[in-house]
């Protein structure tokens, strides 16, 4: 067999193969013998039915076109193993004529490949991620969300205004366009928090400032697009409050003591609390270690690719995800219904978060194989086979014959070079640790001082206004 690839516009290639007479000839032969012992001819044995014979009850072409459909089944993938191509969908076969014996005989057609995509540059890339030991930040934020955890409301005083810091308790009484009620939202006692997404930014901003036993009417355009839990039902309509502060509400964290942390924690004490955190979080840490380097890897990757993902493998990698998706919540238990509501999404937006997840998962694919190919790797027989004898099937060989019949030795192939290439990323990848733990806790600070300095000036602005008035 001879293989012959010419390279077509939009990533697609024409390839020719042909196969020689003798071939041909051993084809028909053996599918006469096979006609033979298949079928009963009067007046022969079983498989001994001269060639004549046959045609003349099966007819002349039969075994010819037998022979045909055989050929070209058999030649997509020799072709594809032969050339070592990695195709995207079926083949667009060419029209071919049948075998005729004492003749070669050439098959054609038209497959797209996997593109060959590139990256802005190959040089090593230089990531950060956490450090493997738990730091003090990291263990004082798990100190923390441990303590809120068990946090309080207490009553603030009666002046205090409320700010989106704060909860309060409210009543709300919620009516639609026509003056009904709207059940989900009407309650007489209801906590609320600014920013919990319970109701929407326009509702906060409607009872900031609002004090303990003030009451307040408005109403609002509720969009289109409103993702609000409560409000998700009237997207598109008005809604009419009527809001009464019943009291403006101090979250209040206990304080973390040797005392709480043996009463509460079951620990014995604050230090002995923050040492078994240490050695949970350096355990999960480094079980992790491995993925969050892969990640942010392949963060940087994306960075640098080039072009867009194409359509066709977005689609593939959509249909997989999805797969993969129902087959969870099948076995969770789980409706589709219920899972966008644990998540506060709308189906739109899973479908948009799908199609975007998909594009990054097929860019990330490509940028690998552009790096391999790019650094020269290569995949021997030797590594296929040794992934196939991985399967701990009782005959790896057979399986992977099967495979290379099949012409899908290309997707195993594919598949360990873009593991050779994550390997050599993760091997010669520039990488800092970084407490990111305490880079936000700074920055959270950072942000607090203007707000203090500008509550300074007001302060020192007070007594000079009131001189000025005077």
């Amino acid at each position: 067999m001879e293989t012959k690839v010419e390279a077509l516009e939009g990533n697609k290639a024409k390839v020719t193969v042909t196969i020689d007479a003798a071939d041909i000839d051993g084809r028909i032969n053996k599918t006469y013998k096979d006609f033979a012992r298949k079928y009963n001819f009067p007046g022969f044995r079983k498989g001994k039915a001269p060639r004549p014979v046959i045609d003349n009850a099966l007819g002349a072409e039969a075994v010819l076109a037998t022979v045909t459909d055989e050929v070209i089944n058999s030649a997509y993938p020799a072709a594809i193993e032969a050339e070592k191509l990695a195709p995207m969908g079926a083949p667009a076969m060419e029209e071919n004529e049948l075998v005729c014996a004492g003749k070669p005989y050439t098959v054609t057609f038209t497959v797209e490949l996997r593109p060959a995509a590139e990256l802005s540059n190959y040089d090593a890339v230089a990531i950060e991620i956490p450090f493997a030991d738990a730091t003090e930040a990291e263990i004082e934020d798990q100190m923390n969300a441990m303590a809120e955890h068990y946090t309080t409301y207490e009553d603030a005083s009666a002046a205090t205004k409320m700010k989106p810091e704060n909860f309060a308790d409210l009543t709300i009484k919620a009516t639609d366009a026509d003056g009904n009620d709207i059940a989900a939202i009407t309650s007489e006692s209801r906590l609320y928090g600014p920013g919990t997404g319970m109701l929407s930014e326009a509702f906060d901003a409607e009872i900031m400032g609002m004090k303990k036993g003030q009451t307040k009417e408005f109403t609002l355009e509720v969009p289109a697009d409103e993702t609000a839990v409560l409000l998700a039902d009237q997207a598109g309509k008005p809604v009419a409050f009527e809001v009464t502060c019943n009291v403006v509400k101090k979250k209040a964290a206990p304080e973390i003591t040797d005392e709480w942390a043996k009463e509460t924690m079951g620990f014995e004490s604050v230090d002995d609390m923050r040492e078994q955190i240490k050695q949970s979080l350096s355990m999960q840490k480094a079980s992790m270690m491995p993925r969050i380097k892969e990640n942010a890897i392949m963060a940087q990757l994306l960075e640098r690719f080039e072009g867009d993902a194409p359509e066709a493998l977005v689609n593939e990698a959509e249909t997989s995800l999805l797969q993969d998706f129902f087959t969870q919540m099948q076995r969770a238990g789980m409706t589709f219904d219920a899972y966008l509501a644990s998540q506060d999404i709308t189906a739109d937006q899973f479908k948009a978060d799908l199609k975007a997840q998909s594009a990054d998962h097929v860019k990330e694919e490509l940028a690998l194989e552009a790096w391999a190919r790019h650094a020269g790797m290569e995949v021997t027989d030797e590594d296929i086979s040794a992934e196939f004898a991985k399967t701990g099937v009782e005959d790896p060989a057979a399986l992977e014959q099967e495979w290379r019949d099949a012409g899908r030795l290309h997707l195993i192939r594919t598949g360990l070079l873009r593991q050779k290439a994550i390997e050599d990323l993760m091997e010669n990848a520039s990488v800092t640790e970084v407490d990111f733990a305490a880079q936000a806790a700074a920055e959270k600070k950072a942000a607090k001082k203007p707000a203090k300095k500008k509550a300074a000036k007001k302060a020192d602005a007070e007594p000079a206004a009131e001189e000025a008035a005077e």
